[in-house]
Protein backbone atom coordinates (compact mmCIF):
# COMPACT_ATOMS: atom_id res chain seq x y z
CA UNK A 1 0.00 0.00 0.00
CA UNK A 2 0.93 3.14 -0.92
CA UNK A 3 1.73 5.85 1.74
CA UNK A 4 -0.14 9.43 1.55
CA UNK A 5 2.76 11.92 2.87
CA UNK A 6 0.85 14.59 4.73
CA UNK A 7 1.41 18.64 5.54
CA UNK A 8 4.07 19.96 6.32
CA UNK A 9 5.97 17.55 4.28
CA UNK A 10 8.13 19.46 1.46
CA UNK A 11 7.49 17.41 -0.61
CA UNK A 12 4.09 18.46 -1.41
CA UNK A 13 5.36 21.95 -2.50
CA UNK A 14 7.17 20.48 -5.23
CA UNK A 15 6.44 21.03 -9.17
CA UNK A 16 5.50 17.79 -10.54
CA UNK A 17 7.33 16.82 -13.65
CA UNK A 18 5.51 15.73 -17.10
CA UNK A 19 5.16 12.21 -17.58
CA UNK A 20 7.06 10.72 -20.55
CA UNK A 21 6.99 7.24 -20.30
CA UNK A 22 3.50 5.45 -20.21
CA UNK A 23 4.65 1.59 -19.22
CA UNK A 24 3.52 -0.89 -16.98
CA UNK A 25 5.41 0.95 -13.72
CA UNK A 26 3.02 4.27 -14.57
CA UNK A 27 0.08 1.47 -14.72
CA UNK A 28 1.40 0.08 -11.54
CA UNK A 29 1.67 3.51 -9.56
CA UNK A 30 -2.27 4.56 -10.74
CA UNK A 31 -3.25 1.48 -9.64
CA UNK A 32 -1.41 1.84 -5.87
CA UNK A 33 -2.97 5.22 -5.68
CA UNK A 34 -6.19 4.33 -6.63
CA UNK A 35 -6.24 1.80 -3.76
CA UNK A 36 -4.74 4.52 -1.67
CA UNK A 37 -7.34 7.00 -2.48
CA UNK A 38 -10.14 4.55 -1.88
CA UNK A 39 -8.35 3.39 1.57
CA UNK A 40 -8.43 6.76 2.95
CA UNK A 41 -11.82 7.55 1.73
CA UNK A 42 -10.80 9.99 -0.66
CA UNK A 43 -12.34 11.46 -4.15
CA UNK A 44 -8.87 12.59 -5.76
CA UNK A 45 -5.16 12.23 -5.18
CA UNK A 46 -2.26 13.11 -7.19
CA UNK A 47 1.44 11.39 -7.50
CA UNK A 48 2.58 13.95 -5.66
CA UNK A 49 0.64 12.96 -2.54
CA UNK A 50 2.53 9.78 -2.21
CA UNK A 51 5.95 11.00 -2.91
CA UNK A 52 5.92 10.53 -6.91
CA UNK A 53 6.62 13.72 -8.12
CA UNK A 54 5.23 13.69 -11.50
CA UNK A 55 1.90 14.85 -13.47
CA UNK A 56 -0.53 12.23 -12.72
CA UNK A 57 -3.28 12.66 -10.44
CA UNK A 58 -7.09 10.20 -9.87
CA UNK A 59 -10.44 11.67 -9.62
CA UNK A 60 -13.21 9.62 -8.76
CA UNK A 61 -16.27 11.05 -7.72
CA UNK A 62 -19.20 9.06 -5.57
CA UNK A 63 -22.46 8.36 -6.95
CA UNK A 64 -25.30 10.01 -5.00
CA UNK A 65 -25.45 6.71 -2.27
CA UNK A 66 -21.67 7.89 -1.95
CA UNK A 67 -20.71 4.98 -3.48
CA UNK A 68 -17.07 4.83 -5.49
CA UNK A 69 -17.09 3.06 -8.86
CA UNK A 70 -14.17 2.00 -10.53
CA UNK A 71 -16.25 2.94 -14.22
CA UNK A 72 -15.75 6.52 -13.05
CA UNK A 73 -12.33 7.01 -12.61
CA UNK A 74 -10.60 9.40 -14.75
CA UNK A 75 -6.90 8.68 -14.69
CA UNK A 76 -5.38 12.22 -15.71
CA UNK A 77 -1.84 12.63 -16.61
CA UNK A 78 -0.07 15.65 -18.09
CA UNK A 79 -3.50 17.82 -17.28
CA UNK A 80 -3.01 21.75 -18.55
CA UNK A 81 -6.55 23.40 -18.05
CA UNK A 82 -7.66 25.26 -21.14
CA UNK A 83 -10.68 27.11 -20.06
CA UNK A 84 -12.21 28.69 -16.73
CA UNK A 85 -15.40 30.05 -15.82
CA UNK A 86 -17.87 30.69 -13.40
CA UNK A 87 -16.86 30.30 -9.59
CA UNK A 88 -18.17 28.19 -6.75
CA UNK A 89 -17.13 27.88 -3.09
CA UNK A 90 -16.99 24.41 -1.76
CA UNK A 91 -16.09 22.85 1.83
CA UNK A 92 -12.71 21.01 0.72
CA UNK A 93 -10.80 18.47 2.75
CA UNK A 94 -7.51 16.60 1.48
CA UNK A 95 -5.91 12.88 2.21
CA UNK A 96 -2.59 15.39 2.92
CA UNK A 97 -4.20 17.76 5.40
CA UNK A 98 -6.35 15.05 7.35
CA UNK A 99 -9.16 16.32 9.67
CA UNK A 100 -9.28 19.87 8.19
CA UNK A 101 -12.32 21.34 6.01
CA UNK A 102 -12.80 24.77 4.61
CA UNK A 103 -14.45 26.79 2.31
CA UNK A 104 -12.49 27.39 -1.52
CA UNK A 105 -13.39 29.52 -3.76
CA UNK A 106 -12.48 27.91 -7.27
CA UNK A 107 -13.84 28.14 -11.12
CA UNK A 108 -17.64 26.33 -11.36
CA UNK A 109 -16.41 24.75 -15.03
CA UNK A 110 -13.24 23.92 -16.33
CA UNK A 111 -12.10 22.38 -19.60
CA UNK A 112 -8.81 20.55 -19.24
CA UNK A 113 -6.71 18.69 -22.24
CA UNK A 114 -4.48 15.47 -20.81
CA UNK A 115 -3.42 11.70 -21.38
CA UNK A 116 -4.87 8.64 -20.42
CA UNK A 117 -2.03 5.66 -18.97
CA UNK A 118 -1.50 4.68 -22.25
CA UNK A 119 -0.69 8.82 -23.18
CA UNK A 120 -3.76 9.05 -25.37
CA UNK A 121 -5.03 12.86 -25.57
CA UNK A 122 -8.24 13.36 -24.01
CA UNK A 123 -10.05 16.37 -23.53
CA UNK A 124 -12.88 16.68 -20.53
CA UNK A 125 -15.50 19.67 -19.98
CA UNK A 126 -15.92 18.79 -15.63
CA UNK A 127 -18.87 21.37 -13.59
CA UNK A 128 -19.29 21.57 -10.10
CA UNK A 129 -17.60 18.96 -7.92
CA UNK A 130 -15.88 17.12 -10.68
CA UNK A 131 -13.93 20.75 -11.93
CA UNK A 132 -13.31 21.10 -8.16
CA UNK A 133 -11.55 17.88 -7.62
CA UNK A 134 -9.77 18.11 -10.42
CA UNK A 135 -8.18 22.05 -9.71
CA UNK A 136 -7.71 20.90 -6.40
CA UNK A 137 -5.73 17.96 -7.63
CA UNK A 138 -3.88 19.91 -10.40
CA UNK A 139 -2.39 22.32 -7.42
CA UNK A 140 -1.19 19.27 -5.85
CA UNK A 141 1.01 19.26 -9.62
CA UNK A 142 1.93 22.92 -8.86
CA UNK A 143 2.73 22.68 -5.64
CA UNK A 144 -0.10 24.44 -4.40
CA UNK A 145 -2.69 23.04 -0.88
CA UNK A 146 -6.09 23.86 -0.51
CA UNK A 147 -5.29 25.54 2.93
CA UNK A 148 -3.03 28.67 0.64
CA UNK A 149 -6.13 29.49 -1.09
CA UNK A 150 -7.76 30.72 2.49
CA UNK A 151 -7.81 33.98 3.69
CA UNK A 152 -5.41 34.87 6.53
CA UNK A 153 -7.77 34.36 9.19
CA UNK A 154 -8.81 30.41 8.25
CA UNK A 155 -5.55 29.96 7.71
CA UNK A 156 -4.25 30.78 11.20
CA UNK A 157 -7.07 28.79 12.79
CA UNK A 158 -5.46 25.94 10.60
CA UNK A 159 -2.26 26.88 11.91
CA UNK A 160 -3.40 26.98 15.44
CA UNK A 161 -5.66 23.67 14.79
CA UNK A 162 -2.11 21.81 13.60
CA UNK A 163 -0.14 23.04 16.51
CA UNK A 164 -2.49 21.15 18.96
CA UNK A 165 -2.89 18.00 16.88
CA UNK A 166 0.74 17.84 16.98
CA UNK A 167 0.99 18.46 20.54
CA UNK A 168 -1.89 15.64 21.18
Amino acid sequence: MLEVITYPNPLLRQVSKPVEVFDEELHALLDGMYDAMLTKNGVGISAIQVAKPIRALLVCIPDEEGNQHKKDLLEVINPQILEKDGQIFFNEGCLSVPEFYEEVKRASSIKISYQDRYGNPKEILAQDFLAVALQHEIDHLNGVLFIDKLSIIKRKKFEKALKQKQKA
